[in-house]
């Protein structure tokens, strides 16, 4: 196997907007690539340089890797959009990055939280995209929060030696707290009726079902077990039955870590997804 050189910047269009992206070459004849998208309030590096680290590692043994700014973040121009508004984005990125690549015929999209529901959308719609990343995909409702939080936070709360002490020296209003608890369990009975609305959009679950259906390649699902985020998307997989066969199909490969947080803060657990994901690349 013959690497290019480590890694490169590589400037392109969106939509009139230029992007910046760093390339990790990987091997020169590569077939295969991945393509990291990021979310939320982040730049192209992620939080304790994850999207750095990952990258390096897969171009190592010859993958190559793009990662890149979405316009309005890190070194990129224009206006910044949520993620459902950048499929732009993500086109473009894969079209800069099959230019730079020659021979390149499949593109994986790695994403953390809402870039995870966000490739989820895109990747129907191209057919360059083989396959999936989605750590801790973002799936918010306010029934489904509520629900995350009577589960896996008020049991442990309750139980915590903290909240006692706490509560013993008067630096837990329990009124206040007991208000709290009543809300959540008000929105965990109220279904989200946004959808009986003329005009409104599906739930957010809804809709990213219903494009992950539409995809045809494969999906691997990672999920930390110290994140609300990743406790509401598994209560879907537990409680909406369309949610757990899509999860129970051939295509999609689950992997949990039960004690990582949202960011995978620790390097034992970057490590690990890393290691998930370079297995299971090379598993197909």
């Amino acid at each position: 196997m013959r690497l290019a050189e480590p890694e490169s910047p590589l400037l392109f269009d969106c939509v009139g907007a230029q992007l910046l992206g760093i390339l990790h070459h990987g091997a020169a004849d590569a077939r295969r690539a991945v393509l990291v998208v990021v979310g939320g309030p982040q730049y192209r590096v992620g939080s304790h340089r994850q999207f750095v680290l990952l990258a390096r590692r897969l171009a190592v043994v010859g993958i190559p890797t793009l990662r890149f700014d979405t316009r309005g973040m890190g070194d990129s121009d224009g206006e910044t959009r949520t993620f459902e508004d950048i499929s732009d984005d993500i086109a473009a990125a894969i079209e800069r990055l099959f230019g730079a690549v020659p021979g390149l015929q499949q593109v994986v999209l790695w994403g953390l939280c809402d870039a995870a529901t966000a490739v989820s959308f895109y990747a129907p719609q191209d057919p360059r995209v083989a396959g999936l990343v989605l750590l801790n995909p973002w799936v918010h409702t306010a029934a489904g929060e509520a629900h995350a939080y009577l589960r896996h936070y008020y049991p442990g709360r309750v139980l915590s030696r903290d909240f006692w002490c706490r509560l013993c020296s008067g630096k837990v209003d329990l009124r206040d707290a007991l208000r709290g608890l009543r809300r959540f369990q008000e929105s965990a009975r109220t279904p989200d009726r946004r959808t009986e609305i003329a005009g409104a959009a599906a739930p957010l679950p809804e809709r990213m079902l219903r494009s992950l259906r539409r995809f045809d390649g494969r999906v691997l699902l990672i999920l930390s077990g110290k994140d609300l985020t990743a406790r509401e998307f598994a209560g879907l997989l537990t409680t909406e039955p369309a949610w757990s066969n899509w999860c129970a199909g051939p295509a999609v490969e689950r992997r949990d870590l039960p004690d990582a947080d949202h960011t995978f803060a620790s390097d034992l657990w970057r490590g690990q997804v890393e290691q998930w994901t370079l297995t299971w690349l090379r598993s197909w």
